[in-house]
């Protein structure tokens, strides 16, 4: 039996008062990798706002690493986004501070105390992504590929359960985007289960896998057809 990571049986998805998503029935177990797709205001960053907290889910049933999204307090929320890992669009670093004192700030916030052990983590998740020699850098004087790989570690610096990737490539060009689709996809084999939105079709061409698709306020699976 797969382990369920994240389950969703008939919720709906509001934005304040607003319906953006209803009757959504999503199941994604341990290691998949799982593609989101849709248009642009399909409801692809509400769904995944619900999923780390950011948006309640105030109908039908949902389970995400544990944690019940239907009985989730604002007290929890730290918990829950502990055992995930988010990647953004626009990488978030802070521009004030070094590449592993970025990671650093992450740590500490998460609780981490041991000065030994937090740097042990730090190297081993810039290996993980071939960032390991840029960790004095500033966030300013890395290209935007290697910002997206940086905000990739910082996604595993809690060894999560799941990675939620929100449109990770949107900012890059297709030969970077490329290069950072190559590193998640290492990462899952490694044994990591990743959620990703894009719109970014060439990527599900070259590496295909399930894909779930925003429209018409559902979201279906979409069965890709082989080359």
């Amino acid at each position: 039996m797969s382990e369920t990571i994240l389950e969703l049986r008939n919720a709906a998805i509001y934005q304040r008062e607003n319906l953006i998503l209803s009757e959504v029935d999503v199941e994604i177990n341990k290691s998949d990798f799982v593609y989101l797709i849709g248009k642009t205001g399909t409801g692809k960053s509400s769904f995944m706002k619900t999923l780390y907290g950011d948006l309640p889910l105030s109908e039908g049933e949902g389970s995400i690493v544990g944690f019940n999204l239907r009985k989730l307090k604002q007290k929890q929320i730290p918990f829950l986004r502990r055992k995930l890992g988010v990647v953004f669009q626009d990488f978030k670093l802070l521009n004030d501070r070094t590449i592993k004192d970025n990671l650093l700030f992450v740590l500490k916030a998460t609780g981490w105390k041991e000065k030994r052990a937090m740097e042990s983590k730090i190297d081993e998740v810039l290996d993980k992504v071939g960032m390991k020699t840029k960790n004095f850098k500033y966030p300013y004087q890395l290209s935007g590929g290697e910002q997206q790989r940086i905000a990739i570690a910082r996604a595993l610096l809690n060894d999560p359960e799941l990675i939620l990737a929100d449109e990770p490539t949107g900012n890059l060009d297709p030969q970077t985007s490329v290069e950072v689709m190559e590193v998640l996809k290492e990462i899952n084999k490694n044994g990591r289960t990743i959620l990703m939105a894009t719109h970014d079709y060439a990527l599900l061409l070259k590496y295909p896998s399930k894909t779930l698709k925003c429209d018409g306020q559902k979201v279906f699976e979409v069965v890709q057809k082989s080359a």
